[in-house]
């Protein structure tokens, strides 16, 4: 099987740019919930199906259920974990070494914290995770981690703390750098920020970073 994974959730989806990601050649392709919708409307077969289908419209539900092959894994309303951490624990078991999250922003604030958090399970086992929209990359880092400016995302960055504090924290190379800076989840002091060389280097001691790279103007994958 081919390592890379794409999940396309329930979320808010560009048709054009999720189009874009789906053509370029993909292992496995994992529908969530309503996202089967979005598979359903451009003839896109997942290899598995997961969720508790109380979002999805029922007829696509049947078609899958009756009409096709395909493995679902349907869950109780009433569950611990949120459908796209059930299908982002499926890619994990298939043996995925890269998973880009569609779907998985947009509507509900609840659901995207939900989602980014998620990120954790697949960080904590080197799997490459990311949650992609047309203007946003979301993804995890730990330790040490170079972003070059030719293969950015966008031209803006932000850094966030996932759960506690991250100290001794540094950004060289970039617009607004920080040394041996404590990062909070208490202020916004480095949202937005720019290269200023090729090359941005991201480091720190301990804990784990959100890293969301950014563009105003939406563009295909």
């Amino acid at each position: 099987m081919n390592k890379r994974i794409v999940i396309v959730s329930g979320g808010e989806i560009d048709e054009a740019f999720a189009l874009s990601v789906l053509k370029k050649e993909t292992g496995c392709v994992i529908g969530v919930d309503r996202g089967m919708e979005f598979l359903y409307r451009h003839q896109i077969m997942p290899s598995y199906i997961v969720g508790d289908f109380d979002s999805v419209d029922q007829k696509v539900a049947a078609y899958y259920r009756e009409e096709t092959d395909v493995p679902i894994r349907e869950f109780n309303p009433v569950k611990d974990s949120s459908d796209t951490e059930i299908a982002i624990r499926l890619a994990m078991t298939l043996g995925c070494k890269e998973m880009l999250v569609l779907g998985a922003t947009g509507g509900r604030i609840d659901h995207l914290w939900a989602n980014i958090q998620s990120l954790a399970i697949p960080f904590r086992a080197g799997v490459d995770a990311r949650i992609l929209d047309a203007k946003n990359c979301i993804r995890l880092i730990g330790g040490e981690t170079v972003i070059k400016k030719d293969e950015a995302y966008g031209p803006y960055f932000s850094v966030f703390p996932l759960g506690s504090e991250v100290y001794h924290f540094n950004i060289k190379g970039a617009k607004y750098p920080l040394t041996d800076h404590t990062l909070t989840p208490y202020d916004s002091l480095c949202v937005s920020n720019e290269w200023e060389e090729e090359e941005v280097k991201i480091s720190f001691m301990n804990g784990i970073v959100i890293l969301m790279e950014t563009r105003d103007q939406a563009k295909n994958f």
